[in-house]
């Protein structure tokens, strides 16, 4: 009975621990971002929709990776904004950031800027529906995310913490 107790309290604390598990990387600009591997937000049989927060350590952004998505050529010219509703009942207006291709090609993230009047909101409620509008991709309409609805606020919070510390 020990030894269940033992091994359960090191999966629940490995748990804690990998989910401030920050990673980082070298723009092509010499500048450091930060991040956290992507948490799915919706998935079916034919696309997914994976969310993560990346930071400069001034800027927050909500990164969306979705799956199909464009062409290079096709998906560069995506600039509409992101619109989240959060458990507050309250929307929010994410304005389109940066488009990257990662990966030789073999992911498509889009950038979106969280405005930092709006931090507070985003570390405090679950995102309840996203209304996207990524041309030339199947992302084009509201999602009511079932899963991982606070990977936002998790996220965010993991930051917020590092820089208090």
């Amino acid at each position: 009975m020990k030894f269940l107790l033992l091994f359960f309290s090191f999966v629940f604390t490995g748990k804690v621990i990998a989910q401030c598990e920050v990673k980082n990387r070298v723009q092509a600009d010499g500048s450091m971002i930060y991040y956290f591997e992507p948490a799915v937000f919706y998935t079916t049989k034919s696309k997914s929709l994976k969310i993560n927060i990346v930071t400069d350590k001034e800027n927050y952004f909500i990164a969306l990776q979705p799956t199909p998505f464009p062409e290079k050529k096709v998906g560069k010219k995506s600039k509409d904004d992101l619109i989240i509703h959060l458990a507050d009942s309250k929307t929010y207006n994410l304005a389109h950031y940066d488009t990257q291709y990662r990966r030789n090609d073999s992911i498509m993230q889009v950038l979106y800027l969280i405005d930092k009047k709006d931090l507070e909101a985003f570390s405090n409620y679950e995102a309840i529906t996203a209304e996207i509008n990524l041309q030339g991709t199947e992302f084009v309409r509201s999602y009511n995310f079932k899963l991982h609805k606070d990977a936002i606020i998790e996220q965010l919070k993991c930051f917020l913490k590092k820089e208090e510390d």
